[in-house]
């Protein structure tokens, strides 16, 4: 019970926190509960001896990495070693897939100003929402409402966009999303044949791509609920396109939301997904309003990426 204090109070000295000067510091100065710390060392084969040596060989480098116009703050560098379990070839490979996607993925990775219309309209409709808490387990889980969007006025790049616009805010406020990982839950409720038809195998590869082998951050499962069993054929070419270890973490359910009364816990679902946590709403007003409060950073962030001239 005391780890999941400990965890507890990690959270709320992260979540909500915006993205300032300190995190840029040179020096990682670990700030995680005793649970998180054995966590990372047993899970990720993180070492307190020889974090900073590892860290500092990554950003040397980076230094030899100009192209990349990668950032290269403790932090940053950390995420992508946790990411890749601390092995050195994997997290320069991560580092380069990143940034190599940001330049060449514009539509997802460009004009993020969360004051744009139709960013706006995304985050108004709540199609993607980290919970406020973590889970007893440490993971956190998103829930990602894929059919909320109308497929016939608006882009699916824009959901894309958003949702790695949240992400990159969460890997940035919150250190124990790079320690633990994520569930995410797919609702599909109300996917239309559109919404379908917006999911070619061009951007599902591209999805798949970003999320096993360019973000630092591991899914630990991707659960698809209210699915309609026609979406089955387009589960499929996801699944064709992920590694064996992606595929064994993917659970469809095809009624309701009876998955989430056991994970996460009740107290942390919104009440539409029979939790205890407050109107859905609440959370979509927080992470709109999130998004507008961290605008500056959103923007400069922009500007990490690699020269692909």
């Amino acid at each position: 019970m005391q780890d999941h204090a400990d965890t507890a109070r990690l959270q709320e000295q992260h979540v909500c926190w915006p993205p300032d000067a300190a995190r840029l510091q040179e020096q990682y100065v670990c700030r995680l509960p005793d649970a998180a710390r054995l966590h990372a060392a047993q899970t990720l084969r993180e070492c307190e001896s020889r974090r900073s040596n590892d860290i500092h060989k990554i950003q040397e480098w980076l230094r030899t990495q100009p192209k990349l116009h990668a950032r290269s703050d403790a932090g940053s560098v950390l995420r992508f070693l946790r990411g890749c379990k601390f092995n050195e070839e994997r997290t320069r490979h991560k580092l380069t897939n990143f940034y190599v996607m940001k330049a060449k993925v514009p539509e997802w990775f460009s004009s993020r100003d969360p004051l744009l219309p139709p960013l706006q309209e995304m985050l108004n409709l709540g199609v993607f929402l980290p919970l406020r808490r973590h889970g007893a387990d440490g993971a956190l889980t998103i829930l990602i409402r894929t059919a909320v969007h109308n497929p016939q006025t608006q882009a699916l790049d824009g959901v894309f966009k958003v949702g790695n616009m949240v992400v990159d805010a969460l890997l940035e406020e919150d250190e124990l999303v790079s320690v633990y990982g994520v569930v995410a839950v797919c609702d599909l409720a109300g996917v239309s044949l559109g919404h379908a038809r917006q999911l070619t195998p061009s951007i599902i590869k591209k999805a798949v791509h970003s999320w096993q082998s360019c973000y630092p951050i591991r899914i630990k499962s991707m659960v698809f609920i209210n699915a309609p069993f026609h979406v089955g054929v387009i589960l499929n070419i996801f699944k064709r396109f992920m590694t064996e270890k992606l595929r064994k973490r993917v659970q469809i359910f095809y009624k309701g939301t009876e998955y989430l009364k056991g994970i996460p816990s009740p107290d942390l679902l919104p009440q539409e997904y029979g939790g205890e946590a407050g109107k859905l709403q609440d959370l979509i007003d927080y992470w709109r309003e999130h998004m507008v409060e961290l605008r500056d950073w959103l923007l400069e962030e922009e500007k990490y990426k690699a020269d692909v001239s």
